[in-house]
């Protein structure tokens, strides 16, 4: 296994510190969730889904919070994706990088544009969604969007897309800590899109 790009540190190490249910443990209500994948263009759950949905008082508000922003969030899908990636980078969470390389591919985000988020500023200079990722910066550096970037921002999305934004950020922050605190490997499917991404991209 070989990753192309790697944050400054490294990713955290996958671990055994907790670990979803096999398919034949998990609730009947949960495993109707396997459509919903399927419809979203998965063959499979995630494994993050499996592991968290062990504490039903949690999950169920969870997801219905988390899915309000993505897949049905009023941002654009593409723009979603690179703040999604970029807070992934910042967290070192290669499961949380891995799950949205794919779906940010599927999303319409080209191997070049992936590549520039993982970058930096210098990556993305001149693209239509740099205020977006500077705020990401700002958001997981600082704890806060500064007021030149919120400038620029309001230039191009609404108040409630704003709202969003910087929710969104948030949220994948918070996810990114438990998925590398309970240690979370890709699954096989998803590993194999990844390193897939990553030989194409490796002579870039």
């Amino acid at each position: 296994m070989t990753d192309f790009l790697q944050p400054e540190g490294g990713w955290f190490a996958p671990s055994d510190r907790l670990t979803p249910p096999p398919p034949t443990g998990r609730k009947p209500l949960f495993r109707a969730l396997s459509g919903v994948a399927r419809l979203m263009g998965r063959s499979e759950v995630p494994d993050v889904i499996a592991l968290l949905g062990q504490y039903p008082r949690l999950f169920w508000p969870w997801l219905a919070f988390a899915s309000r922003m993505m897949p049905y969030g009023k941002l654009p899908p593409v723009t979603r994706e690179k703040l999604i990636l970029r807070t992934a980078w910042h967290c070192r969470s290669r499961y949380e990088w891995g799950q949205h390389v794919e779906i940010g591919l599927r999303a319409g985000l080209t191997d070049t544009e992936i590549v520039a988020v993982a970058r930096g500023p210098h990556g993305w200079a001149g693209d239509d969604d740099a205020a977006a990722l500077d705020a990401c910066d700002e958001l997981c550096r600082d704890k806060r969007v500064s007021a030149p970037t919120w400038e620029r921002l309001q230039a191009r999305f609404s108040g409630e897309q704003l709202v969003e934004l910087t929710l969104l950020v948030g949220h994948y922050e918070m996810l990114a800590g438990f998925l590398n605190t309970a240690g979370l490997a890709l699954e096989p499917l998803i590993e194999a899109e990844l390193q897939a991404f990553y030989r194409r991209v490796a002579g870039t």
